[in-house]
């Protein structure tokens, strides 16, 4: 029977309870600035019938997430955290299914029953074969976090990826919320961080013509204003922000971190760290 942890507590920095995305975030929780949330504690992902006692404590948990948040109904983005996502040797990333912009009991619920699911679709399934994880049993828990309504987003690499140079921190940005650069839809903005010096060693301005923002039902997927499209979506003093937050947590982690975060009203977020896994 999954349960409710709430980030920061001590329960859910288990990653064998919460999983590995809902641990990462929890066990930082206390040192950076993280939207708050709860997660789940994993079921198989075949089980999708909620049991009526899970679905009054998420609907407690909603109720006590709005208090905090000081918003009735608040918005919340949905994901999943299997017991084996996000490690040293998978990431998972875009292989089950994410809901953003959620409001009320009934639009969660049915988030989660769906997020639960998408850990046995063929793509999720076929994901782990290729990697030799198993495919039964696979055990899923949801994090449930309030939504950050970013006005330009980023995923943040405290090694560079592409070269394997680990004295550089690579940065991808772009406008609205990060589902544009996870999913590809945009070509974002890429900055180069030099770590020795902590400078901007080198800049490349995407034409960026799409972005991902709110929308009355989830998000929806727009033109980005002409006058927008190739100004830098970060100024240098939030590429030198967002690059010191990755190096503090590779420093503290031991590895080399994979970081998603947003700005939102001038205000710098993090949403999730994991290991890189593309690191040559």
């Amino acid at each position: 029977m999954p349960e409710i942890h709430w980030l920061g507590a001590e329960q859910c920095h288990d990653a064998g309870l919460v999983g590995g995305k809902a641990a990462a975030l929890s066990r930082l929780a206390a040192l950076h600035r993280i939207p708050p949330g709860f997660a789940l504690s994993a079921v198989p992902g075949y089980s999708l019938a909620m049991p009526p006692s899970v679905r009054d404590a998420v609907c407690e948990a909603y109720i006590e997430l709005a208090a905090r948040t000081a918003v009735a109904d608040t918005a919340v983005a949905v994901r999943s955290s299997a017991l084996d996502e996000d490690g040293a040797d998978a990431s998972f990333a875009g292989q089950h299914d994410t809901y953003l912009n959620i409001r009320g009991h009934n639009q969660l619920l049915d988030a989660i029953e769906r997020c639960i699911g998408s850990a046995s679709s063929p793509v999720a399934l076929d994901y782990r074969a290729r990697r030799g994880l198993p495919v039964d049993d696979v055990r899923i828990g949801v994090l449930v976090q309030e939504l950050v309504p970013s006005d330009v987003s980023a995923v943040v690499f405290s090694a560079n990826p592409v070269t394997g140079r680990r004295d550089e921190i690579m940065i991808n940005a772009s406008w609205g919320l990060g589902e544009s650069i996870v999913g590809g839809s945009v070509t974002p903005d890429t900055f180069v961080v030099d770590k020795a010096g902590m400078q901007v060693a080198w800049r490349d301005l995407a034409c960026k013509e799409r972005m991902t923002v709110l929308s009355d039902v989830g998000t929806t997927e727009v033109p980005v204003p002409a006058e927008m499209q190739m100004r830098s979506s970060l100024d240098d003093a939030q590429v030198l922000e967002m690059a010191q937050l990755a190096w503090q947590l590779e420093t503290v982690l031991g590895y080399p971190v994979d970081v998603e975060c947003a700005i939102a009203r001038g205000t710098l977020y993090l949403l999730q760290c994991r290991p890189v896994t593309t690191l040559r």
